[in-house]
């Protein structure tokens, strides 16, 4: 990290300028000389208001917590709401309005479907996700627990036909909900052929059967008579049902098929923020330069398996026979936001003209919009926007103020690379008390870019525990969900965007499915995202992603807005209410359990992050259940048990003893893993047990309660050591 090369009075470190220079800049048009000047600009005009807008966020904070300390033992909602008020906490509602993006591509605006979220610094991961556009329904029923074992359906060991038939009449009866016959059912079909432009199936006992909405059918691969492949769609999703008698499958099924294929991610994320440890340049040019992969459609990975190997890379578009016999081709991959880090974190891979480290959000923006150049001006063979569009995640944005400064911040980008105004897309991560309670006022502020908003239950809950820490103690983690601030907070954020018009012109998203060896539960409970007028939903794997796709087959998101549009709105009082403890006294057992949870999941989390820079894993719990983890579970975990010793629910000593005691069961839990840093017995020279214990010991006083900062610090500490 010492050599570092001056340009325009910043000092760039030789990874990230080599990166810019040799890699990114040729083929842009943007000379590197030319965009080591603008960027030196763009921080000197924006760093120092990037820096305002965190003491504003402190002296609310501030302001919040003397206000509780005065008032908790008296606390009254009409006080504390015109207190928040007082001071801008909560903003004044304007007036009606509708945002006006312009160009935005159609799995955004006009198809609703599943979202994947993958650490951009896995190269695997992103191939993975940017190709789970499509996604085999056989397989990914086959694979998981959605299909039951019983009756001699095991799923381990070699191909058992038991359960492919299982799986086979679980398809078909997907057919018969999304892709229904006029008479009849797909489990009876015999063959699949085109006659005179339309589908037609034989079934059973001779007889002939059409779709029963003809207009369904879309395409076809094969000839006529004998189609390899049949294309249908259901509520503008696609649907595939291959044939091949000859393979291992079609072998077995009367029609001769061997898969049915699903249009699956629509979208992914491409996540420089909660997934990924990046804490210097080496860290941080990797991020970019899978970007930059991604975007020119040249990310590659070999992938060793069973003693053989191949090269994953991204897959082309596909090619059919649109029903009449002309062409039809259809994108092959998922369309592509990055999410950027938010405001708070400095990165030393660039540092300013005073020596510092400059915020690492703009320099994000910066370079991510400077890759996607590629992509707009056609350098790449594998477009990822066909509108030319650039989509930029924006997450931990604190109200109105901060998403103007983001909306000011991309149209300076826009203006340096000589791009149209609000050719840069945002999406607004509505993860943050001061968003939520101020979400019309934050869509306002990027109303002309706008093209996605979500719900993050994981950060939210953190962010309302660490805004409210002197309020009192919280709820038990786990009853948090049933109260009412977080139905409130999920009904708001459709509420409100509908109402800004993001119907038909942007992406209203829900949280995360964390359990992902749990399919059965999620293919019964996530079908509630778009019941909810969410027309896209975070999936942690791109199984998730085919098998979540299913959900927007039996539920029309596009009519469903329309009565969701016209209920009362959810109530903003609502989602100020505390979820605090209360009057509730628990058990000396009680206590024990919930900081035996937190603390465990905290240093499974912790102890992968700082060690091996894994920003995103599957984590067993207490229970030995894997639960996907990333920075805002561990947000959640640091600011409950943070909360707790605040109030005296618990002592430190106590809280000492059960991190020490679950740090022992995380070390047990890994010893599979052959790069694994135990933290025990000798927890005092552990780098990653003293990091889970500043979180929670120091989480009162961390920025908002989050846990970059200290990961930041013990990481680079633990990379030194190395």
């Amino acid at each position: 990290m010492s050599e570092r090369t001056e340009r325009a009075g910043l000092q760039i470190a030789k990874p990230m300028y080599d990166l810019v220079n040799e890699q990114i800049c040729p083929g842009t048009g943007i000379d590197p000389d030319l965009f080591w000047s603008k960027f030196a600009g763009l921080i000197a005009d924006f760093a120092p208001k990037n820096r305002e807008l965190l003491e504003k966020r402190e002296y609310l904070q501030s302001q919040i917590d003397a206000w509780h300390d005065a008032n908790q033992a008296d606390f009254d909602f009409s006080s504390y709401k015109a207190f928040l008020q007082e001071i801008g906490y909560l903003v004044p509602q304007g007036p009606d309005f509708t945002i006006t993006p312009e160009n935005v591509d159609t799995e955004i605006c006009q198809q609703a479907g599943p979202q994947l979220v993958v650490p951009i610094m896995n190269a695997r991961f992103a191939l993975n996700a940017v190709n789970a556009r499509w996604g085999s329904l056989y397989d990914a029923l086959y694979g998981n627990d959605v299909i039951s074992e019983d009756e001699g359906a095991e799923k381990a060991g070699a191909y058992n036909p038991v359960r492919g038939q299982k799986v086979i009449h679980y398809g078909r009866e997907f057919l018969d909900g999304a892709v229904p016959l006029a008479t009849g059912s797909h489990k009876d079909a015999l063959s699949y052929t085109i006659v005179n432009q339309q589908l037609v199936i034989s079934i059973n006992e001779g007889s002939i059967a059409s779709l029963a909405a003809p207009e369904q059918f879309v395409g076809y691969l094969g000839a006529a008579e004998a189609p390899t492949s049949i294309l249908l769609r259901s509520n503008n999703l696609h649907i595939e049902i291959q044939v091949d008698a000859g393979h291992q499958i079609g072998a077995t099924d009367k029609a001769g098929v061997k898969d049915i294929v699903l249009e699956a991610a629509l979208t992914t994320i491409m996540d420089c923020e909660d997934s990924v440890a990046a804490v210097d340049a080496e860290d941080k040019a990797l991020a970019y330069s899978n970007w930059l992969g991604l975007i020119k459609g040249t990310l590659e990975e070999t992938i060793h398996r069973g003693g053989n190997s191949f090269v994953r890379s991204m897959n082309p578009d596909r090619s059919y026979l649109a029903a009449d016999g002309s062409a039809l081709t259809l994108n092959g991959r998922s369309l592509m936001f990055v999410r950027n880090v938010g405001h708070l974190m400095t990165n030393p891979a660039i540092l300013d003209a005073q020596g510092n480290e400059i915020p690492e959000g703009i320099m994000d923006a910066v370079i991510t919009s400077l890759i996607s150049l590629h992509d707009l001006n056609g350098q790449s063979p594998l477009n990822n926007s066909s509108t030319g569009s650039t989509y930029i995640v924006k997450p931990k944005m604190h109200g109105p103020e901060e998403v103007a400064f983001t909306n000011d911040l991309f149209d300076a980008i826009e203006d340096a690379f000589g791009l149209n105004r609000h050719t840069i897309k945002v999406g607004i991560m509505d993860e943050e008390r001061r968003t939520s309670v101020n979400l019309k006022e934050c869509i306002r502020a990027a109303k002309g870019r706008v093209v996605f908003i979500n719900t993050g239950f994981l950060d939210r809950t953190g962010d309302e525990i660490h805004t409210s820490m002197h309020a009192g103690p919280f709820a038990l983690k786990g009853d948090l969900k049933a109260l009412p601030w977080i139905s409130a907070y999920e009904d708001q954020n459709v509420d409100v965007g509908l109402a800004c018009g993001l119907k038909g012109k942007a992406q209203i998203g829900k949280g995360m499915w964390a359990i992902p060896d749990n399919m059965a539960d999620m293919m019964k409970i996530k079908i509630a995202h778009p019941k909810s007028g969410a027309n896209t939903a975070w999936v942690p794997s791109p199984t998730a992603a085919t098998l979540h796709a299913m959900h927007y087959h039996q539920v029309d998101v596009v009519s469903l807005q329309d009565q969701i549009a016209s209920r009362t709105a959810a109530n903003v009082d609502d989602i100020l209410t505390i979820p605090l403890l209360g009057d509730r006294k628990l058990t000396v057992e009680q206590i024990q359990l919930e900081l035996d949870n937190n603390a465990q999941g905290l240093l499974g989390y912790v102890v992968r992050w700082v060690e091996q820079g894994v920003g995103c894993s599957k984590v067993p719990d207490i229970n030995n259940v894997g639960l996907m983890e990333d920075r805002a579970t561990l947000r959640i975990s640091s600011q409950h048990m943070a909360n707790w010793l605040h109030h005296g629910i618990c002592s430190q000593e106590q809280v000492m003893e059960t991190l020490t005691r679950m740090a022992a069961v995380v070390d047990g839990q890994n010893m599979g893993d052959a790069e694994y840093v135990t933290m025990g017995p000798d927890f005092t020279n552990s780098i990653a047990f003293q990091a889970a214990c500043d979180l929670v010991f120091k989480g009162g006083t961390q920025p908002s309660g989050y846990t970059e900062p200290l990961l930041h610090a013990y990481r680079q500490k633990a990379k030194a050591a190395s």
